[in-house]
Protein backbone atom coordinates (compact mmCIF):
# COMPACT_ATOMS: atom_id res chain seq x y z
CA UNK A 1 0.00 0.00 0.00
CA UNK A 2 3.08 2.43 0.84
CA UNK A 3 4.69 1.63 -2.76
CA UNK A 4 1.35 2.27 -4.53
CA UNK A 5 0.86 5.78 -2.30
CA UNK A 6 4.25 6.89 -3.58
CA UNK A 7 4.04 5.43 -6.81
CA UNK A 8 0.51 7.86 -6.81
CA UNK A 9 2.27 11.16 -5.46
CA UNK A 10 5.53 10.47 -7.90
CA UNK A 11 3.11 10.23 -10.85
CA UNK A 12 1.27 13.30 -9.38
CA UNK A 13 4.47 15.37 -9.27
CA UNK A 14 5.38 14.38 -13.30
CA UNK A 15 2.23 16.16 -13.88
CA UNK A 16 3.50 19.07 -11.87
CA UNK A 17 6.78 19.03 -13.40
CA UNK A 18 5.04 19.13 -17.18
CA UNK A 19 3.38 22.31 -16.46
CA UNK A 20 6.13 23.64 -14.85
CA UNK A 21 8.13 23.61 -17.79
CA UNK A 22 5.29 25.17 -19.82
CA UNK A 23 6.38 27.98 -17.97
CA UNK A 24 9.97 27.66 -18.44
CA UNK A 25 9.71 27.65 -21.99
CA UNK A 26 8.22 31.53 -21.74
CA UNK A 27 10.75 32.55 -18.84
CA UNK A 28 14.41 32.31 -20.27
CA UNK A 29 15.73 35.13 -18.50
CA UNK A 30 14.95 32.91 -15.20
CA UNK A 31 16.74 30.55 -16.64
CA UNK A 32 20.09 31.72 -17.61
CA UNK A 33 20.20 33.71 -14.22
CA UNK A 34 19.40 31.11 -12.04
CA UNK A 35 19.57 28.24 -13.44
CA UNK A 36 22.39 28.03 -16.58
CA UNK A 37 24.04 31.06 -15.04
CA UNK A 38 23.65 30.15 -11.15
CA UNK A 39 23.07 26.59 -10.01
CA UNK A 40 24.37 24.27 -13.29
CA UNK A 41 27.75 25.02 -13.43
CA UNK A 42 27.85 24.17 -9.61
CA UNK A 43 25.97 20.81 -10.53
CA UNK A 44 28.22 20.30 -13.66
CA UNK A 45 31.37 20.62 -12.15
CA UNK A 46 30.25 18.12 -9.22
CA UNK A 47 29.46 15.51 -11.48
CA UNK A 48 32.37 16.14 -13.38
CA UNK A 49 34.67 15.48 -10.28
CA UNK A 50 32.34 12.46 -9.04
CA UNK A 51 32.85 10.69 -12.33
CA UNK A 52 35.43 12.46 -14.61
CA UNK A 53 38.11 10.33 -12.20
CA UNK A 54 36.56 7.18 -14.10
CA UNK A 55 39.13 5.78 -16.93
CA UNK A 56 35.49 4.17 -18.44
CA UNK A 57 32.35 5.99 -18.89
CA UNK A 58 30.31 5.22 -15.89
CA UNK A 59 27.19 6.75 -17.59
CA UNK A 60 27.44 3.83 -20.81
CA UNK A 61 26.92 1.33 -17.88
CA UNK A 62 23.84 3.25 -16.76
CA UNK A 63 22.35 3.05 -20.10
CA UNK A 64 23.65 -0.60 -20.17
CA UNK A 65 21.81 -1.26 -17.79
CA UNK A 66 18.81 0.13 -17.73
CA UNK A 67 18.65 -1.40 -21.75
CA UNK A 68 18.62 -4.73 -19.73
CA UNK A 69 16.05 -4.25 -17.51
CA UNK A 70 13.88 -2.28 -19.82
CA UNK A 71 13.82 -5.98 -21.72
CA UNK A 72 13.39 -7.33 -18.04
CA UNK A 73 10.13 -5.14 -17.80
CA UNK A 74 8.77 -6.19 -20.91
CA UNK A 75 9.52 -10.02 -20.33
CA UNK A 76 7.41 -9.67 -16.95
CA UNK A 77 4.87 -7.72 -18.61
CA UNK A 78 4.20 -10.73 -21.03
CA UNK A 79 4.51 -13.69 -18.80
CA UNK A 80 2.25 -12.38 -16.56
CA UNK A 81 0.10 -11.44 -19.12
CA UNK A 82 -0.36 -8.21 -17.91
CA UNK A 83 -2.24 -8.83 -14.79
CA UNK A 84 -2.48 -6.00 -11.87
CA UNK A 85 -1.87 -3.11 -14.87
CA UNK A 86 -3.14 -0.30 -12.89
CA UNK A 87 -0.28 -0.55 -10.45
CA UNK A 88 2.28 -1.55 -12.83
CA UNK A 89 1.73 1.20 -14.73
CA UNK A 90 1.69 3.67 -11.63
CA UNK A 91 5.13 2.25 -11.28
CA UNK A 92 6.20 2.74 -14.68
CA UNK A 93 5.26 6.58 -14.50
CA UNK A 94 6.33 6.89 -11.53
CA UNK A 95 10.10 5.99 -12.78
CA UNK A 96 9.55 8.10 -15.30
CA UNK A 97 8.69 11.32 -13.10
CA UNK A 98 12.13 10.60 -11.21
CA UNK A 99 13.92 10.34 -14.31
CA UNK A 100 12.33 13.42 -15.81
CA UNK A 101 13.36 15.40 -12.88
CA UNK A 102 16.92 14.22 -12.57
CA UNK A 103 17.15 15.15 -16.63
CA UNK A 104 15.80 18.65 -16.32
CA UNK A 105 17.67 19.59 -12.76
CA UNK A 106 20.96 18.05 -14.30
CA UNK A 107 21.26 19.13 -17.30
CA UNK A 108 18.12 19.28 -19.47
CA UNK A 109 16.54 22.86 -18.08
CA UNK A 110 19.67 24.49 -20.44
CA UNK A 111 17.79 24.00 -23.49
CA UNK A 112 15.38 26.87 -21.98
CA UNK A 113 18.42 29.48 -21.50
CA UNK A 114 18.43 32.72 -23.52
CA UNK A 115 20.49 32.29 -27.09
CA UNK A 116 23.89 32.29 -27.65
CA UNK A 117 24.04 35.33 -29.58
CA UNK A 118 22.51 37.43 -27.20
CA UNK A 119 24.96 36.31 -24.89
CA UNK A 120 28.27 37.00 -26.62
CA UNK A 121 26.24 40.21 -27.74
CA UNK A 122 25.92 40.06 -31.36
CA UNK A 123 22.89 39.15 -33.17
CA UNK A 124 21.80 36.61 -35.47
CA UNK A 125 19.62 38.02 -38.42
CA UNK A 126 18.49 36.32 -41.96
CA UNK A 127 21.70 36.14 -44.50
CA UNK A 128 21.58 36.42 -48.14
CA UNK A 129 22.81 34.21 -50.64
CA UNK A 130 25.66 36.43 -51.17
CA UNK A 131 27.07 36.44 -47.34
CA UNK A 132 27.09 32.62 -47.08
CA UNK A 133 29.18 32.60 -50.33
CA UNK A 134 31.55 35.07 -48.65
CA UNK A 135 31.33 32.96 -45.19
CA UNK A 136 31.67 29.91 -47.37
CA UNK A 137 34.70 31.03 -49.66
CA UNK A 138 36.65 32.61 -46.81
CA UNK A 139 36.16 28.95 -44.60
CA UNK A 140 37.38 27.19 -47.72
CA UNK A 141 40.41 29.31 -47.96
CA UNK A 142 41.39 28.91 -44.32
CA UNK A 143 40.52 25.10 -44.75
CA UNK A 144 42.95 24.80 -47.25
CA UNK A 145 45.51 27.28 -45.85
CA UNK A 146 45.06 25.01 -42.54
CA UNK A 147 45.49 21.72 -44.72
CA UNK A 148 48.85 22.95 -46.41
CA UNK A 149 50.19 24.01 -43.09
CA UNK A 150 50.20 20.06 -41.80
CA UNK A 151 50.96 18.28 -45.24
CA UNK A 152 52.69 20.33 -46.83
CA UNK A 153 50.94 19.43 -50.11
CA UNK A 154 47.11 19.88 -51.58
CA UNK A 155 46.64 16.46 -52.49
CA UNK A 156 47.69 14.73 -49.38
CA UNK A 157 44.96 13.81 -46.46
CA UNK A 158 45.67 15.27 -43.15
CA UNK A 159 46.42 12.16 -40.76
CA UNK A 160 46.08 12.93 -36.68
CA UNK A 161 49.35 11.62 -35.24
CA UNK A 162 47.63 11.99 -31.40
CA UNK A 163 45.53 9.17 -29.81
CA UNK A 164 42.22 9.87 -28.50
CA UNK A 165 42.72 10.66 -25.04
CA UNK A 166 45.04 13.18 -26.45
CA UNK A 167 43.02 14.91 -28.24
CA UNK A 168 40.48 14.89 -25.16
CA UNK A 169 43.61 16.64 -23.09
CA UNK A 170 44.48 18.92 -25.95
CA UNK A 171 40.35 20.05 -26.02
CA UNK A 172 41.07 21.56 -22.62
CA UNK A 173 43.64 23.77 -23.82
CA UNK A 174 41.29 25.39 -26.13
CA UNK A 175 38.62 26.22 -24.04
CA UNK A 176 41.16 27.71 -21.39
CA UNK A 177 41.79 30.06 -24.31
CA UNK A 178 38.42 30.46 -25.18
CA UNK A 179 37.55 31.34 -21.56
CA UNK A 180 40.32 34.54 -21.27
CA UNK A 181 37.93 35.93 -23.49
CA UNK A 182 34.61 34.90 -21.96
CA UNK A 183 34.18 33.15 -18.78
CA UNK A 184 30.91 31.49 -20.05
CA UNK A 185 33.08 29.23 -22.02
CA UNK A 186 35.24 27.82 -18.30
CA UNK A 187 35.84 24.24 -18.29
CA UNK A 188 37.51 22.39 -15.09
CA UNK A 189 37.50 18.95 -14.18
CA UNK A 190 37.51 16.11 -16.14
CA UNK A 191 38.07 15.37 -19.77
CA UNK A 192 35.75 13.38 -22.47
CA UNK A 193 35.77 9.68 -22.54
CA UNK A 194 35.30 6.87 -24.89
CA UNK A 195 31.86 5.95 -25.47
CA UNK A 196 31.55 2.04 -24.52
CA UNK A 197 28.70 1.85 -27.04
CA UNK A 198 30.25 3.25 -29.95
CA UNK A 199 29.73 0.05 -32.59
CA UNK A 200 26.19 1.19 -31.75
CA UNK A 201 26.64 5.30 -31.95
CA UNK A 202 27.56 4.56 -35.42
CA UNK A 203 24.74 2.30 -36.17
CA UNK A 204 22.77 5.39 -35.07
CA UNK A 205 24.51 7.82 -36.94
CA UNK A 206 26.15 9.99 -33.98
CA UNK A 207 29.73 10.57 -33.42
CA UNK A 208 28.73 11.96 -29.95
CA UNK A 209 26.64 12.15 -26.67
CA UNK A 210 26.51 14.00 -23.02
CA UNK A 211 24.89 11.77 -20.55
CA UNK A 212 23.08 14.41 -18.73
CA UNK A 213 22.97 12.45 -15.70
CA UNK A 214 26.41 11.82 -15.23
CA UNK A 215 27.75 15.15 -16.56
CA UNK A 216 30.43 12.72 -19.01
CA UNK A 217 31.00 14.17 -22.68
CA UNK A 218 30.89 10.56 -24.55
CA UNK A 219 32.72 10.36 -27.91
CA UNK A 220 32.33 7.73 -30.82
CA UNK A 221 35.88 6.21 -30.90
CA UNK A 222 35.75 4.77 -34.00
CA UNK A 223 35.08 8.20 -35.99
CA UNK A 224 37.50 9.64 -38.16
CA UNK A 225 41.00 11.12 -36.44
CA UNK A 226 39.75 15.32 -37.89
CA UNK A 227 36.28 15.08 -36.92
CA UNK A 228 37.17 13.86 -33.39
CA UNK A 229 38.53 17.08 -32.00
CA UNK A 230 35.85 19.29 -33.07
CA UNK A 231 33.08 16.55 -31.92
CA UNK A 232 34.88 16.50 -28.51
CA UNK A 233 34.81 20.06 -27.94
CA UNK A 234 31.08 19.97 -28.86
CA UNK A 235 29.84 17.80 -26.31
CA UNK A 236 32.13 19.38 -23.66
CA UNK A 237 30.09 22.82 -25.24
CA UNK A 238 26.69 20.67 -23.72
CA UNK A 239 28.67 19.59 -20.38
CA UNK A 240 29.24 23.79 -19.63
CA UNK A 241 25.64 24.02 -20.10
CA UNK A 242 24.93 24.87 -23.61
CA UNK A 243 22.15 22.28 -24.94
CA UNK A 244 21.33 24.07 -28.27
CA UNK A 245 22.59 22.13 -31.20
CA UNK A 246 23.65 24.62 -33.42
CA UNK A 247 25.04 26.84 -30.06
CA UNK A 248 27.21 23.46 -28.68
CA UNK A 249 28.53 23.28 -32.93
CA UNK A 250 29.43 26.67 -33.02
CA UNK A 251 31.31 26.80 -29.03
CA UNK A 252 32.54 23.80 -30.47
CA UNK A 253 34.34 25.31 -33.15
CA UNK A 254 35.54 28.11 -31.52
CA UNK A 255 37.43 25.97 -29.15
CA UNK A 256 38.92 23.79 -31.32
CA UNK A 257 40.08 27.20 -33.42
CA UNK A 258 41.75 28.59 -30.58
CA UNK A 259 43.58 25.46 -29.76
CA UNK A 260 47.35 26.06 -30.61
CA UNK A 261 47.26 22.37 -32.56
CA UNK A 262 47.12 22.55 -35.65
CA UNK A 263 45.14 19.65 -36.02
CA UNK A 264 42.75 21.02 -33.79
CA UNK A 265 42.31 23.78 -36.57
CA UNK A 266 42.08 21.97 -39.11
CA UNK A 267 39.11 20.19 -37.62
CA UNK A 268 37.44 23.61 -36.79
CA UNK A 269 37.55 24.75 -40.57
CA UNK A 270 36.58 21.32 -41.79
CA UNK A 271 33.31 21.63 -40.06
CA UNK A 272 32.60 25.02 -40.28
CA UNK A 273 33.34 24.39 -43.88
CA UNK A 274 30.79 21.55 -44.57
CA UNK A 275 27.98 23.01 -42.53
CA UNK A 276 28.58 26.53 -44.84
CA UNK A 277 29.10 24.58 -48.15
CA UNK A 278 25.56 22.57 -47.91
CA UNK A 279 23.74 25.57 -46.97
CA UNK A 280 25.11 26.59 -50.47
CA UNK A 281 24.63 23.82 -52.22
CA UNK A 282 20.90 24.11 -51.09
CA UNK A 283 20.59 27.78 -51.99
CA UNK A 284 22.76 28.22 -54.75
CA UNK A 285 24.13 24.76 -56.71
CA UNK A 286 26.07 27.38 -59.72
CA UNK A 287 27.93 28.74 -56.64
CA UNK A 288 28.76 25.67 -54.99
CA UNK A 289 30.09 23.63 -57.94
CA UNK A 290 32.84 26.65 -58.30
CA UNK A 291 33.63 26.85 -54.81
CA UNK A 292 33.75 23.33 -54.20
CA UNK A 293 36.26 22.74 -56.90
CA UNK A 294 38.55 25.48 -54.89
CA UNK A 295 39.49 22.88 -51.94
CA UNK A 296 42.37 20.81 -51.63
CA UNK A 297 42.38 17.40 -53.01
CA UNK A 298 43.75 16.07 -49.60
CA UNK A 299 40.98 17.87 -47.96
CA UNK A 300 38.12 16.04 -50.79
CA UNK A 301 39.85 12.71 -50.08
CA UNK A 302 39.39 13.56 -46.05
CA UNK A 303 35.58 14.52 -47.04
CA UNK A 304 35.38 10.89 -48.94
CA UNK A 305 36.61 8.94 -46.62
CA UNK A 306 34.45 10.52 -43.57
CA UNK A 307 31.72 9.00 -45.87
CA UNK A 308 33.06 6.01 -46.60
CA UNK A 309 32.83 5.67 -42.60
CA UNK A 310 29.31 6.27 -42.16
CA UNK A 311 28.22 4.26 -45.04
CA UNK A 312 29.76 1.29 -43.74
CA UNK A 313 27.41 1.22 -40.71
CA UNK A 314 24.00 2.20 -42.81
CA UNK A 315 21.40 -0.28 -41.48
CA UNK A 316 17.43 0.66 -42.07
CA UNK A 317 16.57 1.65 -38.33
CA UNK A 318 19.18 4.99 -38.37
CA UNK A 319 16.20 6.80 -39.88
CA UNK A 320 14.02 5.54 -37.21
CA UNK A 321 16.42 6.62 -34.53
CA UNK A 322 17.17 9.78 -36.08
CA UNK A 323 13.30 10.99 -36.16
CA UNK A 324 13.14 9.93 -32.50
CA UNK A 325 15.93 12.11 -31.58
CA UNK A 326 14.17 14.77 -33.79
CA UNK A 327 11.09 14.82 -31.83
CA UNK A 328 13.11 15.15 -28.94
CA UNK A 329 15.00 17.91 -30.12
CA UNK A 330 11.95 19.58 -31.03
CA UNK A 331 9.99 19.33 -27.37
CA UNK A 332 13.44 20.64 -25.89
CA UNK A 333 12.82 23.89 -27.33
CA UNK A 334 14.67 23.39 -30.75
CA UNK A 335 11.96 24.03 -33.47
CA UNK A 336 14.14 22.70 -36.45
CA UNK A 337 14.85 19.45 -34.56
CA UNK A 338 17.69 17.56 -36.16
CA UNK A 339 18.47 20.82 -38.82
CA UNK A 340 19.01 22.57 -35.60
CA UNK A 341 22.73 21.69 -36.21
CA UNK A 342 22.67 23.38 -39.63
CA UNK A 343 21.55 26.60 -37.92
CA UNK A 344 25.30 26.64 -36.76
CA UNK A 345 25.96 28.63 -40.25
CA UNK A 346 23.71 31.66 -38.34
CA UNK A 347 26.15 32.13 -35.97
CA UNK A 348 29.29 31.96 -37.93
CA UNK A 349 27.82 34.69 -40.20
CA UNK A 350 27.20 36.81 -37.38
CA UNK A 351 30.28 36.00 -35.83
CA UNK A 352 32.65 36.46 -38.96
CA UNK A 353 31.09 39.74 -39.51
CA UNK A 354 32.93 41.96 -37.32
CA UNK A 355 36.53 42.23 -38.89
CA UNK A 356 38.37 41.32 -35.61
CA UNK A 357 36.85 37.81 -34.68
CA UNK A 358 38.78 36.97 -38.28
CA UNK A 359 41.24 34.59 -36.27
Amino acid sequence: MMNKKKNIYLTFFLGIQILFMRWIESNPSFIETYYSRGIYPYISSFLRILFGWMPISFGDLIIIFFGLYLIYVIYKLVSTRFTNMVSKILGITSFISIIYFLFYFLWGLNYFREPLDKNLKFKTTPYNNQELLNLTKYLVSKLNESHLRITKSDSISVIVPHSNKDIYLLAKKGYKKLANNNSLFTYKYGIAKNSLISVLQSYNGTSGYLNPFTGEAQVNRLIPKTILPTTTTHEMAHQIGFAAENEANFIGFLAALFNDDPYFKYSAYRMATRYAIFELYKRDRDAFEIVYKTLNKGILIDFKSSSDFWNTYKNPFEPIVKKGYNIYLKSNNQVKGINSYNYVVDLLISYFKTPHNKI
